[in-house]
């Protein structure tokens, strides 16, 4: 186990989503190819791309609030 338990949560969390994704999309996207067909694969993966989108944008605005919060606590 690491020294510093904060670092280790930090990255054992980042496997975990990193983790979760691909899982989500090659079980996920095979399973559907493997059942429905490569169209259908190929909507879901439209559908997991567009998914993406909002989860990114509030990533960002939340990662802009930690800069914005740390830069303000130093002053």
């Amino acid at each position: 186990m690491a020294d510093d338990l904060r670092k280790y949560a930090k990255k054992n969390n980042t496997q975990l989503i990193i983790g979760a994704f691909v899982l989500l999309f090659v079980v996920g996207l095979g399973l559907i190819a493997l059942i429905y067909g490569l169209n259908a694969a190929l909507m879901g993966l439209l559908c997991l791309l567009a998914m993406l989108v909002p989860i990114g944008l509030v990533a960002l605005v939340m990662f802009g609030l930690n800069l914005l919060v740390k830069r303000i606590n130093k002053q």
